[in-house]
């Protein structure tokens, strides 16, 4: 939100962020109207002017501060009142700029503290405990069911990125649900009137990527008939979903990007530009750090799409979640093959307990599914998926051979908090429970 009673200078501001591609921000000239709307609505940030009729900005300061603490405010001033815009920061503002603004210099800052919001509330969600009660949009997950801890983290961290315009990269192995996550984070952003386009990117041969993305106009080439809308096009208003980005050959990357970058593009054939109006959510199953090593994944491009991160854990890291998954799943095909299934057997869980699933929450449906359609009880046995589940690990095998030291066991749980905090030490360290110098010397003597 910026405020400020010379109008002027509020469309010249909002000019100069939209061609940043910052998001586009809410005006106000009367000072008097911030505090209702930061009580009705999550602000990442406030730009503030000091000097204003009716109700001037520190006042305005103040109440933001005491509706909406996580709220970043940088405030402007005139030259001669920088000692004002220096107490204002006393009061929590996060930086002050001077008029005459400078556009450049302005767009900055803002999107200095626009990272800052984000960082701080990302902290925020490693440093608590998150739980599914507190959810905002509740019935937006139904279909995503979960009841591991891990989930409730992912899920309200759908709910801080779904409330930005920015564009998110969802990571994790095949199956987890990255394209359903994806659905949701539209259906509770700004954009859920708008229409959803989901891409899969390996299916794009090179000679088929322009028109599919960009479309063409009639015409453009041998066998062109009439004009075709591409995928960009289509999403106007809405959210392109581009699932499994690193398959994207890197030369159809850098078209990509460009489009990214300058917000706008031209169908095959035609000198008529195309602006861009969209958001773009991604999702890979690769190690992005690895991808961009390797050359699958430009670096420019990943820097413009992963403006916000989301890791969905394993299915196998989740042990919460295989029980209440595979209860849902066997009353959903229950109903589909019009089989009355009450329960599934003690035998069952104890497999589905002991399987890694490496095909995750995709797999355990499909295993489920299966039985369904051979059992003849009312209750789901294991003797209806024996075929697709690994024989039955005694539950007190005396094996040493398959039995795990505490340093091993320490050793992969490390590892796994660095890959979920893309390697970042200070959130692994508070997913971990520990601080970050003990951290620190236990990737020493382990050699990580």
């Amino acid at each position: 939100m910026i405020v400020d009673d010379d109008q002027g200078l509020l469309f010249s501001i909002r000019t100069a962020l939209l061609s940043a591609g910052l998001p586009d921000p809410v005006l106000v000239s009367d000072s008097r109207q911030v505090g209702a709307l930061v009580r009705s609505h999550c602000f990442q940030l406030v730009l503030l002017d000091l000097i204003m009729p009716h109700l001037d900005g520190m006042e305005v300061l103040k109440q933001i501060k005491q509706e909406s603490p996580a709220t970043e405010c940088i405030i402007v001033t005139a030259v001669d009142e920088v000692a004002m815009a220096v107490q204002a920061m006393r009061f929590g503002a996060y930086d002050y700029l001077v008029k005459p603004l400078n556009l450049e210099r302005t767009t900055i800052a803002i999107g200095h503290a626009l990272e800052r919001y984000q960082l701080r509330q990302g902290m925020a969600l490693f440093e608590r405990p998150q739980k599914f009660e507190d959810l905002k949009f509740p019935d937006k997950f139904e279909e995503m069911v979960a009841r591991d801890e891990s989930m409730a983290l992912v899920f309200h961290q759908a709910e801080i990125c779904a409330q930005s315009d920015y564009n998110v990269m969802i990571t994790g192995e095949t199956g987890v649900g990255k394209g359903m996550l994806a659905r949701i984070i539209h259906k509770i952003s700004a954009r859920c009137k708008g229409p959803f386009v989901a891409v899969n990117m390996p299916a794009f041969s090179h000679p088929l990527f322009e028109d599919d993305i960009f479309g063409h106009i009639r015409g453009a080439y041998t066998g062109a008939v009439s004009d075709k809308r591409g995928f960009f096009e289509t999403a106007q208003g809405g959210t392109l979903f581009l699932d499994e980005i690193t398959e994207l050959a890197p030369a159809m990357q850098g078209k990509l990007l460009r489009v990214i970058e300058e917000k706008e593009f031209y169908r095959l054939g035609s000198t008529q530009v195309v602006h861009v109006d969209l958001r773009i959510l991604s999702a890979s199953n690769r190690n992005l750090s690895e991808a961009m090593a390797s050359g699958c994944l430009r670096r420019d491009l990943y820097f413009r799409l992963n403006e916000y991160h989301i890791h969905i854990p394993e299915l196998r890291r989740r042990p919460k979640d295989i029980p209440v998954l595979a209860d849902y799943f066997m009353k959903v095909h229950a109903l589909k093959n019009n089989k009355r299934l009450k329960q599934i057997s003690r035998e069952l869980q104890q497999a589905l307990q002991q399987y890694d699933f490496p095909g995750n929450v995709r797999e355990l449906e499909n295993i489920v599914a299966s039985g369904v359609l051979l059992e003849t009880t009312d209750t789901l046995r294991l003797e209806s998926v024996q075929n697709l589940l690994p024989p039955v690990r005694a539950a007190h095998s005396r094996d040493e051979k398959h039995f795990t030291s505490l340093d091993e066991l320490q050793r992969r749980h490390i590892i796994q908090a660095l890959q979920i905090t893309d390697g970042n030490r200070t959130h692994a360290a508070r997913l971990l429970g520990i601080g970050l110098r003990t951290l620190q010397r236990k990737l020493k003597a382990m050699d990580i």
